[in-house]
């Protein structure tokens, strides 16, 4: 009893250390996800095409691959609190250089540069999200943090896009730096040390080609990808298609983020629970939706309602697909949690690439919706195969698999409490 009561005003309680890795998500997703509302107005002021303008957006998933691998690798033997606020800082001086750039080339440089910044970030950042509870509420650890990236959707998207429509694109951007600079300090008080979680050899790069983690991290590439290949056009294809004006676009941009937060809170509570469920559930409710949106996308109603639950089933697998690729390359160190934000953002500039390409070929703004539903049905087919694969040899992902990252405080009283003194427990 006396261990219980040690452990449960840490099991109830979010710690302030999350709250500030949370902040610095926000901005990171809000330069992620705001550039699809931006596009249009991107196009004209830096002369280029829609698909070329699109390339803003697979870049930047380009940068987060290597940011996500390379990157939270070459930082994973120095202190993870002090590579954070580093990547923050170079992710502000990225996105200082987006509102200042003058031309497109420029622009693209700079969102390269702040994609490896946020995909080291993710990839350090969740080691140390994990650290900070026990092993039980992990999940959901993850999704405080990921709930950056869905406040970034539901309030910043929107509001982003409104001040870019009337204020310029440029400005948004400096409110990015802005934000970015005060997730920094928020990390320099609230977030504690913790000990690295070291990458030390090939031989812990091989733990990440083992079938269980090759199969999560594709499915995480085709489930994403399939959500974000639609978003990254969702501006066009509202306006052209649909028929919605440019002054809603933020308004819908706003129901996208409310399904996200809906989706990340559930996720990450069921995939505490029942993580292969949680995951099938949800890439099967997201495909029926993006059957459904590609067969009323002139209908505004029926646009309106697709866009709110194909943001809920696209989150809601998110916290699941960090953690499936984290259980099943556990001993890889810190490589193991960039390896899942890889995945997605491969799949991000796979599915804003090859939407683009479509629509430059005359396709029109729906073929992404359709090319969506393809990629998450392949997704499904694969998270079947792993799951049969597991069934088949349980021992390619134990069920009770650490997370790169020192063992959390709490455990310390997990213990006999018979052999030790009830002083111990403080």
């Amino acid at each position: 009893m006396i261990g219980r009561a040690a452990r449960s005003p840490r099991a109830a309680r979010t710690p302030a250390g999350l709250v500030a890795l949370a902040l610095a998500s926000f901005a990171l997703g809000l330069a992620e996800f705001v550039i699809a509302g931006l596009l249009p107005s991107v196009s004209r002021d830096l002369s280029v095409s829609g698909g070329t303008a699109g390339l803003l957006v697979t870049t930047y998933a380009i940068g987060v691959i290597v940011g996500a691998l390379v990157v939270t690798t070459a930082l994973s033997r120095i202190r993870p609190k002090t590579a954070l606020i580093g990547l923050v800082a170079v992710f502000a001086g990225a996105n200082l250089l987006c509102a200042l750039g003058p031309d497109f080339e420029i622009v693209l440089i700079a969102r390269v540069i702040a994609g490896t910044a946020h995909g080291a970030y993710f990839g350090i950042g969740v080691v140390v999200a994990v650290s900070l509870v026990e092993e039980s509420r992990q999940g959901r650890a993850i999704a405080v943090m990921l709930t950056g990236l869905t406040l970034a959707n539901v309030l910043g998207v929107p509001l982003g896009t409104l001040v870019g429509q009337h204020f310029g694109w440029r400005v948004t951007f400096g409110v990015i730096v802005a934000l970015a600079v005060a997730a920094m300090l928020a990390i320099i008080v609230l977030v504690p040390q913790v000990a690295p979680a070291p990458t030390r050899s090939l031989a812990d790069l091989r733990q990440l080609l083992n079938r269980q983690a090759l199969l999560s991290m594709a499915v995480a590439t085709l489930g994403f990808g399939g959500m974000f290949g639609i978003f990254t056009y969702l501006a066009f294809t509202l306006t052209r298609v649909t028929g919605y004006a440019s002054s809603t676009v933020p308004w819908l941009l706003l129901l996208f983020g409310v399904g996200l937060v809906i989706g990340n809170a559930l996720g990450g509570r069921l995939a505490d629970r029942a993580l292969d469920a949680t995951l099938a559930a949800a890439l099967l409710g997201l495909l029926i939706v993006q059957v459904t949106f590609g067969l009323v996308a002139s209908s505004k109603i029926g646009a309106a309602v697709a866009i709110i639950l194909m943001g809920m089933f696209g989150f809601a697998a998110a916290p699941g697909y960090q953690r499936r690729v984290m259980r099943s390359a556990v001993a890889a160190g810190a490589i193991a949690s960039g390896a899942p934000v890889a995945a997605v953002n491969l799949g991000n500039a796979l599915g804003s690439w090859i939407s683009g390409f479509a629509i430059s070929d005359g396709l029109g703004y729906v073929s992404p919706i359709w090319i969506g539903a393809v990629a998450t049905a392949l997704a499904l087919i694969l998270l079947a195969v792993a799951a049969w694969s597991l069934r088949a040899a349980p021992a390619m992902m134990p069920e009770v698999a650490k997370p790169p990252g020192p063992p959390s405080p709490a455990r310390h009283d997990q213990g006999d409490s018979h052999d030790r003194p009830a002083a111990r427990h403080g």
